[in-house]
């Protein structure tokens, strides 16, 4: 089977992120999500991993469970709030199961915190990107951000901790963002400083104005105030709404991919009409070549 990393080096791809369900109707809406996205034949899917391990074995009990099926799991994992005996253990049970990729993350706090994760034995991604290795994945990834991360002290100081983790990982995922130029400057920025591995921009379809305020909180992104004030315009017809999202989103996708974007990774929020609909407006066919 090949890695995560390798189905990314033939690019021209699609891949989309779900989460592990709390409730029975969140598990309801998963499997919906599954069943219609599969047939876009995605290069990988990448399952969340909850703030301070809240999902521990959700996540592994989905990650482990798409090992044999058309679908190729990342494994999120995140460090803070875990001791290095904790990650090894999690690890090494991803590995006897046949997983083979893993995305390195330091972990966020939900947004109902008021306070930070308390630190792990490990403090950083790239840290976590090493013990990865000892372990033997052969596939693995980190998030980049090219708007800078919330807590970075400076633009300069965010670029080099993203591109030294870039440097020791096969691939980055960015975070959700609305202006092609703010991903291929980034990309810019860390080719600049030696990290050239591929980046996947991420893309989340706005599909109800209720997500601006929370978007923005949860991932330190702006979004364009002309698109702001089209949705705003329309916020009385959800309908509307979601026409605007989805033409942004399509037309943001074309430009990613006509600059040289290896693919695209669509945040679903365990919802699949988005990104089928934008796929669809892509031309997107599904993918026999994995």
């Amino acid at each position: 089977m090949p890695t995560v990393a390798e189905r990314i080096g033939r690019g021209r791809f699609v891949s989309f992120e779900l989460w592990p369900p709390r409730t029975p109707e969140s598990a309801r809406s998963l499997e919906e999500a599954l069943d219609r996205l599969t047939p876009l034949g995605a290069a990988f899917v990448a399952i969340t991993y909850g703030a301070g391990g809240s999902t521990r074995e959700r996540t592994h009990d989905l990650v482990v469970r798409l090992v044999d099926s058309p679908l190729l799991p990342l494994a999120h994992l995140t460090c803070a709030a875990h001791p290095r005996s904790e990650l090894v253990e999690l690890m090494e049970r991803y590995r006897q199961a046949g997983v083979d990729n893993l995305l390195a993350l330091h972990g966020d706090p939900p947004l109902s915190a008021t306070e930070e994760l308390p630190e792990g034995d490990l403090r950083y991604a790239v840290e976590l990107v090493a013990l990865a290795r000892e372990l033997g994945f052969p596939s693995v990834g980190v998030a980049v951000h090219p708007e800078g991360h919330p807590a970075a002290t400076s633009r300069e100081a965010d670029l080099a901790h993203q591109a030294a983790k870039l440097r020791e990982a096969d691939f980055a995922l960015t975070q959700f963002l609305h202006r092609a130029e703010d991903y291929f400057a980034l990309v810019d920025e860390l080719h600049r400083r030696g990290a050239t591995a591929p980046v996947i921009p991420g893309v989340m379809p706005i599909t109800n104005v209720r997500q601006l305020g929370r978007m923005t909180a949860m991932s330190g992104t702006t979004i364009p105030l002309a698109l702001a004030e089209r949705l705003q315009a329309v916020a009385h017809d959800p309908e509307e709404v979601r026409r605007v999202g989805i033409e942004h989103a399509t037309r943001l996708c074309r430009r990613l991919l006509d600059g040289g974007a290896p693919g695209l990774h669509f945040y679903t929020m365990n919802k699949a009409a988005a990104t089928l609909e934008v796929c669809a407006n892509l031309g997107w066919q599904t993918a026999e070549r994995w």
